[in-house]
């Protein structure tokens, strides 16, 4: 195991919030005014489709790979001196459009991760394509993975075999299966000896699906770190790689793991 008892905290801004359906520019509105309030973290992360609600009308809704969005994100992040992430609906180079979450780093750096379980239930895999990697980001040396929605129900995607610190998923994830939602996640973190952080929106979207927030960090043995419950607003906490670190020397179950390639 690699030593990262000395890494810094890693601070986290969770942005739980209602979306307006399939309004760009008054989301983007309403996400500055949230940010605005932000300061001295190292990561802003905001829900899924944090631009348009959930939504399948990818075709009307996507945006280039560099679109405002891309743009919009990367000035925030170099305003705020910190990686700003969250998905959007994206039409790739090769023309077919992705459910991306974008990693908007202050130098300038675009990085970017595709859903790769897409939500059949509402017909997800019929207007999006998916994503054919797992990706792993570097922040003040924490390994970062990120993941969106669905891809939290297949523990095999979400298995570390990189080291991961901190699994990050972002969702619009339906008061319907909130149930679903509290379990699995403290499960991701027991399984992977890791953190995970877990941004939702709030309130109702354009089908009329309600989703009831629960936002929320879990600890390495999945304690509850952070839970916003259905509160709007930005939320800030401090990850302790030293704690993380204490843990994994004292329960290094990572040793004992299975290998496997994915396909």
């Amino acid at each position: 195991m690699r030593d990262i008892s000395s890494l810094p905290d890693l601070n986290l801004a969770l942005v739980q919030t209602t979306l307006a359906w399939h309004d760009c520019a008054g989301n983007h509105a309403h996400f500055d005014e949230l940010l605005a309030q932000v300061q001295n973290v190292d990561l802003v992360i905001l829900p899924e489709m944090f631009t348009t609600g959930f939504s399948m009308e990818s075709e009307a809704l996507a945006e280039p790979e560099r679109g405002v969005t891309s743009a919009w994100m990367l000035a925030h992040a170099k305003r705020l001196n910190a990686v700003v992430t969250g998905s959007v609906i994206v039409r790739a180079q090769d023309g077919s459009h992705r459910n991306r979450l974008l990693w908007a780093r202050p130098d300038g750096e675009l990085l970017h991760y595709d859903k790769r379980h897409l939500f059949r239930m509402a017909g997800e895999h019929e207007h999006y394509s998916p994503g054919d990697r797992q990706v792993q980001f570097e922040l003040k040396g924490w390994r970062i993975r990120p993941l969106i929605c669905y891809d939290l129900r297949f523990p095999v995607w979400s298995r570390d075999a990189h080291s991961t610190d901190l699994l990050l998923y972002t969702a619009n994830w339906p008061g319907a299966r909130r149930q679903h939602w509290n379990r699995l996640l403290p499960a991701r973190a027991i399984e992977n000896l890791c953190y995970v952080a877990a941004v939702n929106r709030i309130g109702t979207d354009g089908k009329g699906f309600a989703y009831t927030g629960d936002s929320q960090v879990l600890d390495f043995q999945g304690e509850s770190v952070l839970n916003v419950g259905a509160a709007d607003g930005v939320f800030e906490v401090s990850l302790s790689a030293g704690s993380l670190a204490d843990y994994r020397s004292k329960f290094p179950a990572c040793l004992d793991a299975d290998t496997f390639e994915i396909q």
